[in-house]
C-alpha cells in the first residue's frame, strides 16, 4: 500500500471543491458522489491538537473499510472504493497523497445526532455513575466498578457539535430531531452493529468498550456513513488484561485524553504542544489495533 509516511493535517486537490473541513476528514464533491480524506489530524475533548499523529488517516479509512465489509448485510453503508485508480478526476492524479487514506462514499443526508452505544462504563459514564447511579440517565445496578461490563449494551445518543462539545441527549430527545421510525431503526442498528464488533473483536482479543456511528439517508433508506469501529470513535482494550476496578490500557486515542488530564489545561483552544514521546506513542497505538484488527499496517 503506498501511504505518504509524513504527516497529512490538510489535503489540497488542486481542482477540487471542497465542501467541508471536519475535525479530522477533508470532504470534497465528487460529482454523484462524496471523496472523505482522512487526515492525521487528532481532536480530543472536542479539540483539535496542532501536532498531527503520523499514519492515523490511513489507519481510520482502513478500519472502516474492513467494517463496513463485515456488517454490510446488517445495514447498508456509504463506502463505494478506496482505489484511487477508480477515483472521478481530478483525485485519481494524487495517489501518493490519497491512497490509503481516501475513500469515494456515496452521498447521503446525515441525521443530526451521533448514535453511541456503550457496553462498559467509562469515561463520562463512569464519571455519571459514580455522582447519580445512572448511565445516561438509565439507573443501573449498583456496585457497579470503573471499566465493569454492562449488564446489557446501551444506546446513548447525543448532538453534533460542529464547534464545542457535543451534548448527552436521551431516546426521547433523539425523537424532537429524527422521526420515530428512523431513530428506532438507527438505534437497533447501532445496537446491532456494536454486537458484532465485539463478537469479531474478541476473538482477537480485544474488547470493544463501547463506540458512536453516524448515519444518513439516501432516497429515505437508513445507511451507515462518516466511520466504523475505529480508534477515533471506541474505545478499545486488549482483553487479557482486562480488570475491573480501574481505567484499562487502551488502543485509542483514550492514552493522549490521560495525557491531557494531567495538564493545566481548559479543554478550550488553543490546544497544548504534545510532546514527541505522546506523538509517537499515540501513532504506535493506532498502528496496533489496525494490526491486531485487519492483520494490516500502513507504515
Amino acid at each position: 500500500m503506498n501511504i505518504v509516511a509524513n504527516v497529512l493535517l490538510k489535503s489540497d486537490i488542486p481542482g477540487a471543491r471542497l465542501r467541508n473541513r471536519g475535525k479530522v476528514r477533508d470532504i470534497y464533491d465528487a460529482g454523484e458522489h462524496l471523496l472523505i480524506v482522512a487526515s492525521d489530524r487528532i481532536s480530543a475533548f472536542d479539540v483539535v491538537m496542532a501536532e498531527g499523529i503520523p499514519g492515523k488517516g490511513a489507519v481510520l479509512t482502513q478500519i472502516s473499510k474492513f467494517w463496513f465489509s463485515l456488517t454490510r448485510d446488517l445495514v447498508p453503508n456509504h463506502f463505494v472504493t478506496d482505489e484511487v485508480r477508480e477515483f472521478p478526476a481530478p483525485f485519481n492524479r494524487y495517489p501518493d497523497q490519497l491512497q490509503g487514506r481516501a475513500m469515494l462514499v456515496k452521498k447521503a443526508q446525515p441525521l443530526p445526532v451521533e448514535c453511541i452505544v456503550r457496553g462498559y462504563l467509562a469515561g463520562s459514564g463512569w464519571k455519571e455513575y459514580r455522582k447519580s447511579g445512572t448511565l445516561h440517565k438509565t439507573r443501573l445496578p449498583a456496585g457497579l466498578q470503573e471499566s465493569s461490563r454492562l449488564p446489557e449494551p446501551l444506546f446513548t445518543p447525543s448532538t453534533k457539535a460542529e464547534e464545542g462539545h457535543d451534548e448527552n441527549i436521551t431516546f426521547e430527545e433523539m425523537l424532537k430531531l429524527v422521526n420515530h421510525e428512523i431513530a428506532e431503526a438507527a438505534r437497533e442498528k447501532s445496537l446491532q452493529i456494536y454486537r458484532r464488533g465485539v463478537e469479531v473483536a474478541e476473538e482477537k482479543g480485544i474488547i470493544i468498550a463501547d463506540t458512536k456511528f453516524e448515519f444518513g439517508l439516501v432516497d429515505g433508506e437508513l445507511i451507515l456513513i462518516d466511520e466504523a469501529l475505529t480508534p477515533d470513535s471506541s474505545r478499545f482494550w486488549p482483553k487479557e488484561q482486562y480488570q475491573p476496578g480501574k481505567s484499562q490500557p487502551s488502543y485509542d486515542k483514550q492514552y493522549l485524553r490521560d495525557y491531557l488530564e494531567t495538564l493545566d489545561w481548559g479543554k478550550t483552544p488553543p490546544p497544548p504542544e504534545l510532546p514527541e514521546t505522546v506523538v509517537q506513542n499515540t501513532s504506535r497505538k493506532y498502528q496496533e489495533i489496525l494490526r491486531i484488527l485487519t492483520g494490516k499496517s500502513v507504515l
